[in-house]
């Protein structure tokens, strides 16, 4: 979730543990795209998907599957800057292509390729971070802030994070509002709350989150 502040997106850096698994790099690249989409970087997606697939297919291939990882997103300047972080500082990536199961099947070469070799590794303490940077310029866009949906989806996540709604509802700032942490641990808990409801009652949740994308897609798609 963006921090808000006077009406405009701040593009604050983001994170997100996960477990290194084939299965999983599909569920990142779906919050890469949102993310992403919520910043206002639509025309970035693309090779920001494939840098983030292959940062974690090197984990998958060289650390193991089942390795607790962590996914940084935040700006350095003009780029756009993409961690993964994981436990093993002795297995380091190379340019080798990678193993076709996997799900990007490509490599670390791709990676070097479509950042323009400004990608690394940095060792930090018992970890490993291999990071690379995307060039986006100021292209972020900044959106309205007290649309209905957005006034909704405040009050659920005061909720779910035990806090009292502020009257007015609004979104500008101030004491009453959930922290960053603190509200992306209530849309988590929102969303798996919501995706045990539909499973409950015969529903598939993959199929409803894949309409409920498209229908945000459409509607934050259009000119600014």
């Amino acid at each position: 979730m963006a921090i808000y502040v006077s009406g405009r997106a701040a593009r604050e850096p983001w994170r997100h543990e996960f477990t290194a698994h084939p299965k999983e790099v599909t569920q990142l690249r779906r919050m890469v795209r949102l993310r992403l989409l919520l910043w206002g970087l639509r025309d970035h997606v693309d090779m920001a998907q494939i840098c983030v697939s292959e940062l974690a297919t090197n984990v998958i291939q060289h650390v193991g599957e089942g390795t607790p990882a962590t996914l940084r997103m935040e700006f350095s300047g003009p780029y756009l800057r993409l961690e993964v972080e994981d436990p093993d500082p002795r297995a380091l990536p190379t340019l080798l292509a990678a193993s076709d199961v996997l799900e990007s099947g490509r490599g670390m070469a791709l990676v070097d390729a479509v950042t323009d070799h400004r990608w690394g590794v940095a060792l930090r303490g018992e970890t490993k971070v291999v990071w690379c940077e995307l060039a986006v310029g100021a292209s972020a866009d900044c959106r309205p802030t007290n649309g209905p949906r957005i006034m909704r989806a405040a009050a659920i996540l005061e909720l779910y994070g035990s806090r009292p709604l502020r009257s007015g509802g609004g979104m500008a700032g101030g004491a009453g509002l959930l922290s960053l942490a603190v509200a992306e641990e209530a849309a988590v808990a929102v969303m798996t709350d919501v995706m045990h409801w539909l499973r409950a009652h015969g529903h598939d949740p993959d199929d409803v989150l894949d309409r409920a994308q498209n229908h945000f897609e459409a509607e934050i798609g259009g000119p600014v």
